[in-house]
């Protein structure tokens, strides 16, 4: 599987409604991260890092972009990335596992990673089982939140948001597709997790970092460092004389 060949599903009504509802989360999510270097790897379509404020930015995938390569192969040294941005790379990816761990890889510490993939448990799922191998995007690996928030646990990653988009059903007509918002508004309220994609921001942790926190009080006087007081002597008080 490439996620490059969704190129004609993304010119679709259906593929542009999901361009729309992710760019607007990506955007806001990349906004606030900080650092030198960040990545974007697949659906070059969209530019998911305009709004990022990282000084150097490329773009990645299987077949274009400044760095062509496998997902999982990625040919970048350890601990180069402040930001690695995938949307969908793991639904598309042969060893979805794997890609996270490169992009772990070559996370900095602190680094973050912004991931959507599309959700089993939605409509968009039910949709995949009514559809033909090799028909796009529906053949993905359709995998589900909570297998992505467990991997990147046992990766040392934080969970710094989650949520759900697309909660408008896959229809083809653009008709049905023009009236999303209203939808997506009811989907966020009344079924939140049931949207057709899920998305996750998180954290690379520092393992053994430890807070050390100021000492603001002023630490107590051991007594017995205090010198005792002694009495004179006569004959010491006339030697001071």
């Amino acid at each position: 599987m490439s996620i490059d060949n969704l190129e004609q599903w993304l010119a679709t009504p259906l593929g542009k409604y999901l361009q729309e509802q992710e760019q607007l989360l990506f955007d806001e999510a990349v906004h606030d991260i900080f650092g030198f270097n960040a990545m974007q790897f697949g659906m070059l379509e969209l530019n998911l890092l305009q709004n990022s404020r990282i000084p150097y930015k490329f773009h990645a995938s299987v077949s274009s972009g400044a760095v062509q390569c496998e997902s999982h192969k990625l040919p970048l040294p350890e601990n180069t990335l402040d930001l690695v941005v995938m949307p969908h790379t793991l639904d598309f990816s042969e060893h979805p596992h794997q890609t996270l761990r490169e992009a772990a890889r070559v996370m900095v510490p602190e680094g973050h990673i912004v991931i959507s993939g599309f959700n089993p448990l939605s409509t968009w799922g039910i949709r995949r089982l009514a559809s033909e191998n090799g028909t796009y995007p529906w053949d993905a690996n359709f995998l589900s939140l909570m297998r992505i928030k467990d991997w990147l646990a046992l990766l040392d990653f934080e969970i710094v948001d989650s949520r759900m988009t697309c909660h408008m059903p896959p229809f083809k007509s653009a008709s049905w597709l023009g009236r999303y918002s209203m939808v997506e508004r009811l989907g966020a309220r009344l079924w939140p997790m049931m949207g057709g994609v899920y998305f996750v921001v998180a954290k690379k942790r520092v393992l053994g970092m430890r807070l050390i926190k100021p000492a603001w009080k002023k630490p107590r006087l051991n007594a017995n460092l205090l010198p005792a007081p002694t009495q004179r002597t006569d004959t010491q008080k006339k030697h001071e004389q």
